[in-house]
Formats: C-alpha cells, sequence, structure tokens
C-alpha cells in the first residue's frame, strides 16, 4: 500500500512509541558560544532513532503480514530497529546487511534474532537482493526511509522535542542517509526550519532538495565513515516532504566528524557512532546556525569500538584542550 506520511501518523507514532519506550533526553549544550540543544536519540534501546520506524511500521502490520514476516536492509541501524520491534512483536525478520557493516551492528542483529543476509558494496545492489528474499519467501519490506510509516515513526522524535521544549524549535538538524527522519521532523514540526547534515560526496537528499528531483550518487562517491549515511538516492516519498521545507543541504568532513566524536565524548559524556554525529559536527563546524531554538540530533551510538578508540588516540591534544575548557567552565563562578 502507498500513501503519503502525514503529520497525524507522526502523532499516533508518538503515543505508540510513548507507550512503550521513555523520551531519549533532550540536554543543553554550549556550541561555538552559543546554548543550545541535543536530542540524545544513540540512548535508545538499540543505540538509534531507528528504533522508533521500525516499531511503528510492524505495529501496523496485518495478521496475514506478520505471519509472512518481514525484510529490511541496513547498514545496521535500522536493522537494529526492526529486529527489536520484530523479537518484541514475534515476527520474523531478515536483514539484508553490507559485508563491511561494523561488526558491533551485525552481532547485535544476530543477537535480537534475526536472520542477517550479507552483500557486497560496492558491487552488489541491496534492494535487489531483498527483493529477491521476498519473491522466494514471502514477507513485507520495511524500507530504511521510503515508507510511510517508517518516516512517521522516525518523526515521533520531534513530538517528544516539542513536549520537552516547551514549544517548537526554531530550527532542527538531522543527520541524514536518505531522509526518513528528517522528512518526519519536517510533519512533527511545521514551524521549525529542517536542516539536512551529509557526508561530503553522499549528499543525496540535498542535491534532491535543490534540483526538484531525484539525484543518484556517482560511481566515484568518496570513502565516509559515516557507514550508516550512504544510500545512493533518497526516494520520492522523502523529497515530496522535504522539497518545500527543508534548507539547502549541507555536508561535512570525516574530520569534522571525528571532531564531533571526541567533543561528544568529552563534553557531553556521549560515545557516537560517525553518523550519528554528523549534525553535531556541522554546528561545530559552523557550517548551520545555532541559537536558543536549534536542536542537534545524535541519531546513533553503535560505534565500533577499535575505530572509536583510535579517534580519540588521534584528537589526543583536542581531547585534553576540550577537557581543560570544560573544567574552566565548570568551575567559574555563578
Amino acid at each position: 500500500m502507498t500513501r503519503p506520511p502525514t503529520r497525524e501518523g507522526v502523532i499516533a507514532a508518538a503515543r505508540s512509541i510513548a507507550a512503550i519506550l521513555p523520551p531519549t533526553p533532550l540536554l543543553p549544550v554550549e556550541v561555538r558560544g552559543v546554548r543550545c540543544w541535543i536530542k540524545a536519540e544513540s540512548l535508545q534501546p538499540i543505540g538509534a532513532f531507528k528504533i522508533r520506524g521500525g516499531w511503528w511500521r510492524l505495529s501496523n502490520l496485518s495478521d496475514v503480514e506478520r505471519a509472512a514476516g518481514v525484510v529490511a536492509v541496513s547498514s545496521g541501524n535500522h536493522a537494529q530497529g526492526v529486529a527489536w520491534a520484530a523479537r518484541r512483536l514475534g515476527i520474523a525478520a531478515t536483514i539484508v546487511m553490507p559485508r563491511d557493516a561494523p561488526t558491533v551492528k551485525l552481532a547485535n542483529t544476530r543477537a535480537l534474532g534475526a536472520e542477517v543476509v550479507l552483500y557486497d558494496r560496492p558491487g552488489e545492489d541491496r534492494d535487489e537482493v531483498a527483493a529477491g528474499l521476498i519473491e522466494d519467501r514471502g514477507g513485507t519490506l520495511v524500507h530504511a526511509f521510503g515508507d510511510p510509516w517508517v518516516i512517521e515513526g522516525q518523526g515521533s522524535a520531534g513530538v517528544e522535542i516539542v513536549e520537552q521544549l516547551g514549544r517548537e524549535p526554531s530550527r532542527i538538524v538531522a543527520c541524514c542517509g536518505g531522509g526518513g527522519l528528517a522528512a518526519g521532523l519536517a510533519l512533527a514540526c511545521p514551524a521549525s526550519a529542517i536542516h539536512v547534515v551529509e557526508p561530503s560526496g553522499w549528499d543525496m537528499v540535498g542535491q534532491a532538495i535543490a534540483a526538484g528531483k531525484i539525484v543518484h550518487a556517482g560511481g566515484q562517491a568518496p570513502a565516509t565513515i559515516c557507514d550508516a549515511l550512504q544510500p545512493t538516492a533518497t526516494k520520492p516519498i522523502n523529497l515530496a516532504v522535504l522539497k518545500d521545507r527543508a534548507e539547502p543541504g549541507v555536508t561535512v568532513t570525516d574530520d569534522e566528524v571525528r571532531a564531533a566524536q571526541v567533543f561528544a565524548f568529552t563534553d557531553l559524556r556521549l560515545i557516537l557512532e560517525p553518523g550519528g554525529a554528523a549534525a553535531l559536527a556541522a554546528a561545530l563546524a559552523g557550517k548551520v546556525p545555532v541559537g536558543e531554538g536549534t536542536v542537534l540530533m545524535l541519531t546513533g551510538g553503535n560505534a565500533d569500538p577499535a575505530r572509536f578508540a583510535e579517534t580519540l588516540l588521534a584528537h589526543g591534544e583536542t581531547l585534553a584542550d576540550l577537557t581543560r575548557e570544560r573544567h574552566a567552565r565548570d568551575t567559574q563562578p555563578g
């Protein structure tokens, strides 16, 4: 069934999710001398916001659809969101994941009871792999971002933000892969400016918003540490929501993302995976405006332990400087 996502659907999704999960914290943070807010979706039970869309999609399946199971494609966080919801609802889940996905995400998905089918990235089309599985076995495709229920579920984070802040934020800065979260937030908070942040060379959503049509990643798209933010194109359902709502797209480099991971660890005591730090990276680099009404989405905390340790060690001097700055702030009188 194809339908557009709606604000009413977002509100319904928020009610459903509030019945099973506590809201994630909305915390103050100082960025470039300005106080704003972070939404710590990295503290979800699966370590990412994707639990929202996974739950809302699967809880809306019919009895016949539930019996046939679900198939999803994901580099890891959507995989875990679908697997978590499937286990809670007693639905069989098969997840198509890239062979080079972080080990922690592969292990967590399997631990939640899902079957994992691997594909090669680049080389194989994950959507074709999923379609073949559905043709052979049956089941419902739960797309990571191009699904109305998934979009509505992700938008539930915006409903929480409004309740926690007491008003709609003036702007929301969101890490962006295919645009599911950004579209959901745009529906949840119609008065808020929406900024999408993508890795350099992978700004398919930003380019699509600017062009007013779907744009595909070229074969020479650069490597990025943001494994969760690498869809080759957005979907029409996402672009339809974002084209008249989102601000111009923003991109961040790997070094800017690493700096944001270090900042989050030092100032916020949070561990962020690279893709989950993209919005913070854009704010720290001065690529998006920040103010009292700005909310930065910290979307995932499933960092590979070894790579995260390497990032901290490589930025040891920066880490020490940030620690000294924080201690100076914390000890100021008043």
